[in-house]
């Protein structure tokens, strides 16, 4: 992209207007949804973090060319993804095919080929941009969830010396203290972390296991009535089964809900047709622009707008420290504002 077109792009996004209902929320108000389209942004340079397929075919080369699976089954499982069948199944079928032959799908050689898939993924962050907005609504308050495999969003925090952690639903603890805000920099990976093979969800009887818990189904249900979710970068998200049944067919009066969703908007007739759909489920569909280059400044631009707010917290500290002015103290004490939102002094 030369600088012509940088700067008419960038010029179209400073123009744009923001959904007004949005950039007044607070950023504790907010719980941000990230799809393949944010790690498609930041390391483009990875196919597989582009969508399921592409994960999928990604896996079946590295088997191919780490000789895990037999010519004849790679064969096969290349013509499974191109006719579109359920890519759950043929993620189920490609695991058990290179499990022990136990009738156990724990991950065996299937392991060595994600971990080949997923190598060294710091060195591939090319845009950091969508994460660092992503950390900025992070240190104040907004919680964070993700339907995806890669860890880009905490490889990036612990760069800039963030305490993040990586959380999936079978760590029943973990979500718990997560959901009710004790875990400022969790991210939850509702599929699990390439990171632990075992703990990922690719296939209908690990989407079933993760959903049986019903404390763990309330808090984040609850979530979904309490916060304003953000989806970003998620195409496919809504007809996730696990995020279905978190949210979508089990709260009542979505209608009444206030979230919403950035997408491309690259048919004027299924963008309208997706907005008034999505508005049954409480979701305000928000077009970033027509090129998905425009993606990144339109979340910074975002961001921006949201952090310009003040929090209650920092009003209570500004009063604070008005007080002490108009008292005449002239105090070596500093007044700070912890994560919670609560003033301190010292």
């Amino acid at each position: 992209m030369d600088s012509l077109e940088r700067s008419t792009i960038r010029s179209e996004q400073k123009s744009r207007k923001f959904l007004k209902s949005l950039i007044t929320k607070q950023p504790q108000d907010l719980l941000l949804v990230i799809g393949t389209g944010v790690s498609a942004a930041v390391a483009p340079g990875i196919p597989a973090l582009c969508s399921w397929r592409s994960c999928i075919e990604a896996v079946i080369e590295v088997a191919e060319q780490l000789e895990v699976l037999h010519p004849g089954d790679v064969a096969e499982f290349c013509k499974e993804v191109i006719k579109d069948r359920d890519l759950l199944v043929v993620a189920h079928d490609l695991i058990r095919k290179m499990s022990p032959r136990t009738g156990d799908t724990k991950p065996n050689f299937f392991q060595d080929c994600l971990m080949e898939v997923f190598d060294n993924l710091e060195q591939h962050i090319q845009n950091p941009v969508v994460l660092q907005s992503v950390l900025r609504l992070m240190e104040r308050g907004t919680m964070v969830l993700t339907t995806n495999y890669d860890n880009l969003l905490e490889i990036f925090g612990h760069q800039q010396g963030k305490p993040m952690e990586s959380l999936d639903l079978k760590d029943k603890d973990k979500v718990l203290q997560w959901a009710r805000g004790h875990i400022n920099y969790g991210v939850l990976h509702i599929h699990g972390l390439y990171t632990d093979p075992c703990g990922m969800v690719l296939d209908p009887s690990g989407y079933k296991d993760v959903t049986q818990d019903p404390e763990v189904m309330e808090v984040i249900q609850n979530l979904y009535q309490t916060k304003s979710f953000l989806f970003l970068g998620c195409g496919e998200t809504l007809r996730d089964q696990i995020f279905q049944a978190l949210s979508l067919y089990t709260v009542k009066n979505k209608v009444d809900l206030e979230h919403y969703m950035l997408v491309l908007k690259e048919n004027e007739d299924h963008f309208f047709k997706l907005q008034a759909d999505m508005l049954l489920h409480g979701i305000k569909v928000v077009s970033y622009g027509d090129c998905f280059k425009q993606f990144l400044e339109y979340v910074q631009d975002l961001t921006t707008q949201i952090c310009k707010h003040r929090s209650p917290g920092t009003s209570c500290m500004d009063s604070a420290k008005r007080k002490l002015r108009e008292n005449g103290t002239d105090s070596p004490k500093r007044i700070e504002q912890s994560d919670n939102g609560i003033s301190t002094i010292e």
